[in-house]
């Protein structure tokens, strides 16, 4: 439970202070200390400030980003809502709900009371579980999941790294907004994440890099 709580605050703080530094460099975020109280960090309503910045005119992604690799990418629109292009023009948390294949992440997040925290961040990676990932799940595990905010979060923290990671990042370990390691390997349409295939990478938002993965990832 205590591992929970602190992954918990880790999320919250951690894409805090990304939205707090915008683009400035860093190491990743460690979780924080065991006497930090979540109750300052897990506000659900956004501050002023926080929706200025999630409805602002979002600045261009870095040309590093590229485009989207992977079989799964097929399934994205060449034009229009929830197209690369379009995608590019919008924070991470509304990019997840134009992704069909994500809907039901982006329904976890919206339960965890983070869409608006993700859309506020800056400068993020999120390793995304399609809807057949999260199929996967047992449903009775799903559900009981799903009734817990607290451990949802930080599942959902485990699934975000600082920086927006280009295929060419994805080698070696990195370390989430949970505090733990992810392991990341492979190359373009070959990437892995853990024990997930990358179905769908380097899909680049206004504030983020999207991985789409084959399975919910757990802390290890």
């Amino acid at each position: 439970m205590n591992t929970r709580l602190l992954a918990l605050a880790a999320l919250t703080a951690a894409l805090s202070m990304s939205a707090a530094c915008g683009s400035q460099g860093g190491n990743p975020a460690a979780p924080v200390a065991a006497n930090e109280t979540a109750t300052d960090m897990t506000t659900e309503t956004p501050s002023a400030e926080a929706s200025e910045s999630a409805t602002a005119t979002p600045s261009a992604s870095p040309s590093a980003a590229g485009a989207p690799v992977g079989a799964g990418c097929a399934s994205l629109p060449a034009s229009g809502k929830g197209s690369p292009a379009e995608l590019a023009k919008v924070p991470i948390g509304t990019a997840l709900a134009d992704i069909p294949s994500l809907s039901t992440l982006a329904r976890v997040v919206k339960k965890a009371g983070l869409a608006e925290t993700l859309n506020s961040a800056q400068d993020i990676t999120v390793f995304a579980p399609s809807n057949e990932a999260f199929n996967k799940i047992p449903k009775s595990q799903l559900d009981q999941l799903l009734s817990n905010r607290k451990s949802l979060r930080g599942l959902l923290a485990y699934h975000v790294v600082k920086g927006r990671k280009t295929p060419t990042d994805m080698h070696g370990e990195l370390t989430s907004l949970e505090g733990r390691k992810i392991k990341v390997s492979g190359s373009d349409s070959s990437l892995k994440v853990n024990d997930a295939a990358v179905t769908c990478g380097n899909i680049a938002t206004s504030n983020a890099v999207i991985y789409e993965v084959d399975k919910v990832l757990m802390p290890r």
